[in-house]
């Protein structure tokens, strides 16, 4: 199947998405500045190797490595299996016993368009309180988050939040190039709840969501993780996306909730 861009077109947005001129990447690549323009207007065809080598120092994701591949003429290099596919077994169970040893705190694994692959029980909690059109799978987690139906009622400060996670999507956006999130981050833009802060002064070592319940206001923050060490697709773009208590009173309800002493 012919690609649908050329080489050359697909690398040289890289390197711009990048903010490197010719020379910056040619330089790192031990290759000459006009070798490079070349292979960026289809002047020289660059070899398997070269491809390789250029997709790694644009930091270009797996998936994207794959067109690269293929739109120079070569076959894809990097697997995209289900995560339920016997092969991925031992990620599989160790994604879960992750999640499972977070309690009493919330955890999540979501896919590269916020996607929730799986959750744990603390994390589920949290959900019951979403619209139940906002959970039909593919469950959007962001989608979830800042709809007006979905758990955004909960967040006391919303604004905050909102401007938190539209930034976090613009850079995975700027990462990865991927349409599928351009969509989603026009989407939640649309979303009230207050406007995208740039010039405002950082609240903190962390931005924290305040989150509204029976037994007080909890405040938490949230970490990500990804797998940055594989060579397969689907791994690849996984995010485990893990919430800490900020304080002694949140710590306190959330082993409580756990406990079934309160609701959440």
């Amino acid at each position: 199947m012919k690609p649908k861009r050329p080489f050359g077109h697909q690398l040289r947005e890289w390197r711009q998405r990048r903010h490197l001129s010719q020379l910056e990447l040619a330089t790192e690549v031990a290759i000459s500045a006009r070798h490079l323009s070349f292979v960026e207007t289809g002047r020289s065809q660059p070899s398997r190797g070269m491809v390789l080598k250029l997709a790694e120092n644009l930091d270009v994701p797996l998936r994207e490595r794959n067109a690269l591949l293929i739109a120079a003429g070569y076959a894809p290099m990097y697997g995209a299996l289900s995560l339920s596919d016997p092969a991925m077994s031992a990620a599989r169970a160790a994604l879960e016993l992750i999640l499972a040893g977070h309690e009493p705190y919330p955890a999540m694994l979501v896919d590269r368009h916020w996607n929730l692959v799986s959750a744990n029980k603390a994390a589920q909690r949290f959900l019951a309180g979403i619209a139940p059109e906002l959970l039909q799978p593919p469950v959007n987690v962001l989608r979830g988050t800042l709809h007006p139906r979905g758990f955004s009622t909960r967040i006391e400060n919303l604004s905050q939040w909102r401007s938190h996670v539209l930034a976090r999507v613009a850079r995975d956006l700027e990462l990865t190039a991927d349409p599928t999130l351009a969509e989603l981050l026009v989407e939640l833009r649309g979303y009230p709840g207050g406007e995208e802060s740039v010039d405002a002064e950082p609240p903190g070592v962390v931005v924290p969501m305040l989150v509204s319940s029976e037994a007080g206001t909890l405040s938490m923050f949230s970490t990500t993780t990804v797998f940055g060490t594989a060579v397969e697709v689907t791994l690849s773009e996984l995010v485990l996306e893990a919430f800490y208590p900020a304080d002694e009173f949140t710590k306190t309800v959330l082993a409580q909730v756990a406990a079934g002493a309160l609701a959440s």
